[in-house]
């Protein structure tokens, strides 16, 4: 037998055989990026919003590290020492003290490189599905620790809900509203963005002659929150990396229009793209603006999902 949390709360439950994890993805409503630490990291305010777009991970015994997968990726994501799934056990295993041993298999939905944050929430996933099967009972709190040595995105994703992160992101501060759900169109796009590349594309935008004028703090989008009201969400939607992202990947833009002549609220660059996310006023609503996003002919596919949504739970 191993232990899961409950849905709502950090009290264990019993649950027998294989560990199977389920994980959403993310996005940034508010992403401010401050200037360049002396560590390499860039110094964030940013409010985390989990929806309902999911990886799954399960976790069985082994006698040694394997990983294989299925869905999104497949065939091009890295299954090697590289990658987080992988890095996320080994860290857990050195903390626990115990041996890095699990056969572990991945069934993914959210897109690679597509600013969801699709790696972290499998290093989460990884994480909670590892401490469970190993049975080396780490607080959510605990696993965060390990999980912020990872990667920015890991500790928020193991929460879930809505948060705002600071640090460079990995300082969690769950945001208290009354509960809503928001619906929201993904546009899914062609291949990927790099991360440190978008990073370094709005340091260059910065020192250039017209620079982009950086957010200030993310106050007016939490007050949107709690007003409930998606044209007054909408208005307070704003990522710092979207300039760098449609600098990058210019047809970003027809996407954003494309999105915008839909009738959604408002949209977005997702974190460093190239997803952008539309808001939109209710689930129906959601699903015409994702119908006339795919037959704009602007993005991969469209989907709809909606937050906010638990961080990693076993399933």
């Amino acid at each position: 037998m191993t232990e899961a949390w409950g849905p709502d709360d950090d009290k264990p439950r019993r649950i027998a055989g294989p560990v199977r994890v389920r994980v959403p993805a993310k996005i940034n409503l508010h992403l401010g990026v401050g200037p360049l630490r002396a560590d390499g990291f860039h110094e964030l305010s940013t409010v985390y919003h989990a929806i309902s777009l999911f990886d799954e991970l399960t976790a069985r015994r082994g006698d040694t590290l394997a990983l294989t997968m299925e869905g999104e990726g497949a065939g091009e994501l890295e299954l090697d020492e590289s990658n987080l799934i992988i890095r996320a056990a080994r860290a857990l295993a050195r903390k626990a003290r115990v041996p890095a041993h699990a056969r572990l298999h991945l069934r993914k939905t959210i897109p690679l490189a597509g600013g969801l944050a699709g790696g972290s929430a499998d290093a989460a996933a990884t994480l909670l599905a590892c401490d469970l099967l190993w049975g080396t009972g780490f607080s959510k709190e605990e696993l965060a620790e390990v999980g912020a040595e990872l990667g920015s995105d890991v500790p928020f994703l193991l929460h879930g809900g809505t948060a705002l992160g600071t640090g460079h992101g990995e300082a969690i501060s769950p945001i208290l509203a009354r509960p809503t759900t928001w619906h929201w169109v993904v546009a899914i796009a062609d291949g990927g963005l790099s991360t440190p590349a978008v990073y370094r594309e709005l340091d260059r935008l910065r020192d250039s002659p017209w620079p982009p004028t950086p957010l200030e703090s993310p106050d007016e989008l939490m007050a949107a929150l709690r007003q409930r009201k998606p044209e007054v969400l909408g208005a307070a939607l704003a990522n710092d990396l979207q300039p760098a992202a449609l600098s990058l990947r210019p047809a970003l833009s027809d996407v954003l229009k494309a999105g915008h002549e839909a009738g959604a609220v408002a949209g977005l660059v997702s974190g460093s793209g190239p997803t952008c996310v539309f808001l939109a006023t209710d689930a129906r609503h959601a699903e015409q603006v994702a119908a006339l996003l795919a037959e704009a002919g602007v993005c991969r596919t469209a989907v709809t999902a909606r937050g906010p949504m638990p961080g990693a739970r076993a399933v």
